[in-house]
């Protein structure tokens, strides 16, 4: 059954070549940018959505937003695993498309229809009413489905671009596709500015029924861009074995963990013929008791398949599962980066508490600050890609700079470093307000310049577009290709990880700080409160991260290792490629 899907993707890879290429990029990039237009639009203004409307606090109100974005990077390695396993990218992406609109439009009704929502307070000082069950599960129901969408779209996009462009024969292949990945983001990075600043804007001024509105239609419109380029798509089969070889792995490993380890020369081992993997590595050797064969006659087929998949598995198999455990603990260290530098909530909040005034008659929206983060990482995706690294390969005869685990470091330290400075700076707004005798007024606008955030979202950036790029190259390298969607959702689904852990962070925080009918650090007004002292938190656990990779980076060796074993997995199709590059 392995060998035909083999069969099967190798037949599919080889039509696939006549399709694909640049031409599929236009209605790619635009279903990409579009979806995130609509999506983040969302997102960034939606903690007044959920102060204003449905009358939530501030900590709650992160709370929800938290779970929200955690359950939206989770759902994703599902989507990755459905993707590689039974139906292919294209399917995912096209259903996850369907399903986002649908939840954009449910939480439009929301803002349509006012017996979705509890009624407006009359006055600031009125107790509001709070909204009620069904009003809530409404609301929530209109996140999961957009959740459910992300789940089919994030994980299989870039992957599907890159089987586009992929030709593992070319010798230039892996340059092109470094580039492919930074430019990829750095479009991905200019549609959530526009979004950022542009959909923030049209909610604030033309109300929540225009400003959800308008996502809808644009989400219309990526899935339009979407579906008219099918035909030219290269859509490569799904390996419905990998789900299930992945567990078998495990199963069988298990069961012949009596067995004695044979020489690495003899023909205990189990491998297809022609594969150049004959002996397992020495890496997680317990794994490689799954590919050890008891007795050939009663083990094997005729065909040289394994009549117990539960009992021997192929060394490949076994590779791949080692590859996939071997990229925890290093994956692990973007959930606390994801967790500090994913702080928008609060920072809108602070900046709706300053001047933010560019002109007389003109403020910059609260939530917009954040497309200070998003240029940075643009900027610096085009900088890095086309002047840092030729320099950088002038000293270090490295054709690509850094190294992908190097990138990664600096992308933690700098993170470590935004989070400090945005303890300082609310440490100085908090003060100037107290000052200004705004220390009992929650709506206090305090003379001080909202630009004073801009730092912080900077570093941010820069720490994303270090550590983020970096990581979901370095999984797409370490991984075999029939991996790719799970090698992005592993990205995905540190980042939700991430939120879970920032809602963790402050549910514990709001709890411990307001015990004894104290106001705490995260109250609404925030004068009151001690937001710098979270940031610091913050900070002290990125230091504490950072010092964790230093030992999972050593632990785990050379990155190059990993690239290799790679190319040989995917040998067949390299040898292909280039006899079709060659021609």
């Amino acid at each position: 059954m392995e060998k035909q899907n083999s069969e099967k993707m190798e037949t599919t890879e080889n039509v696939a070549r006549k399709k694909g290429g640049l031409r599929t990029m236009p209605f790619i990039i635009a279903n990409e940018i579009f979806e995130k237009i609509s999506n983040v639009g969302l997102h960034a203004n939606m903690i007044f959505y959920l102060m204003n409307e449905y009358h939530l606090d501030s900590a709650k109100g992160a709370i929800v937003l938290f779970l929200w974005n955690a359950l939206t990077n989770f759902l994703p390695i599902g989507g990755a695993f459905l993707s590689d396993a039974y139906l292919g990218r294209f399917k995912v992406i096209a259903m996850g498309t369907v399903v986002a609109l649908l939840g954009m439009v449910v939480l439009w009704l929301t803002a349509i229809f006012p017996k979705a929502r509890p009624p407006h307070c009359k006055s600031p000082g009125e107790s509001c009413v709070s909204a009620n069950a069904a009003q809530l599960m409404l609301l929530y129901f209109a996140f999961l489905l957009m959740a459910i969408g992300a789940g089919g779209i994030r994980p299989c996009s870039l992957a599907f671009g890159a089987d586009q462009l992929e030709k593992p024969g070319n010798p230039k292949n892996q340059r092109t596709m470094q580039s492919f990945f930074n430019w990829y983001y750095a479009t991905v990075g200019i549609s959530v500015t526009i979004s950022v600043v542009f959909m923030v804007y049209l909610q604030n001024v033309a109300g929540w029924v225009v400003g959800y509105g308008v996502p809808v239609g644009l989400m219309l419109l990526s899935a339009a861009m979407f579906f008219l380029g099918s035909s030219l798509y290269v859509k490569l089969m799904a390996n419905k074995s990998l789900l299930s070889s992945l567990a078998q792995v495990t199963v069988a490993a298990w069961r012949n963990r009596t067995l004695e380890f044979p020489p690495q020369d003899s023909d205990k081992w189990f491998y297809h013929k022609g594969s150049k993997l004959v002996t397992p590595t020495p890496k997680l050797r317990f794994l490689n008791k799954a590919c050890i064969i008891r007795n050939k006659e009663t083990d094997v087929d005729s065909n040289g398949m394994a009549k117990f998949p539960w009992r021997l598995s192929t060394i490949q198999r076994v590779e791949e599962l080692k590859a996939l455990i071997r990229l925890l603990p290093i994956w692990s260290t973007g959930i606390v980066i994801s967790a500090t530098i994913n702080q928008f909530t609060f920072s809108a909040l602070q900046a709706n508490t300053m001047d933010r005034h560019i002109t007389s008659h003109f403020q910059f929206p609260a939530p917009s600050f954040a497309v200070f983060t998003i240029l940075t990482l643009t900027i610096w995706v085009a900088i890095y890609d086309q002047i840092i690294v030729p320099l950088l390969g002038k000293f270090t005869k490295k054709s690509n700079g850094l190294t992908l685990k190097q990138r990664m470091g600096i992308g933690l330290a700098i993170s470590c470093l935004a989070s400090a400075v945005s303890a300082e700076i609310e440490r100085k707004r908090r003060n100037r307000a107290i000052h200004e005798g705004l220390a009992s007024v929650p709506g206090g606008i305090v003379k001080m310049s909202a630009m004073w955030l801009v730092p912080q979202h900077c570093l941010a950036g820069l720490a994303e577009a270090l550590n983020a790029i970096g990581q979901i190259q370095f999984f797409y390298s370490q991984l075999p290709r029939s991996m790719a969607s799970i090698a992005v959702a592993l990205f995905a689904l540190g980042m939700g990880a991430g939120s879970l852990v920032a809602a963790l962070i402050v549910s514990v925080v709001k709890k411990t700080t307001t015990k004894n009918g104290k106001v705490g650090w995260l109250p609404n007004n925030l004068n009151q409160g001690h937001y710098d002292y979270y940031y610091l938190l913050l900070s002290l656990m990125g230091v504490a991260n950072f010092l964790y990779y230093l030992i999972c980076s050593w632990f785990y060796g050379d990155e190059k290792e990993g690239m290799e074993q790679i190319r040989v997995w995917d040998e067949k199709e390299a040898i292909e490629e280039e006899a079709t590059f060659d021609a």
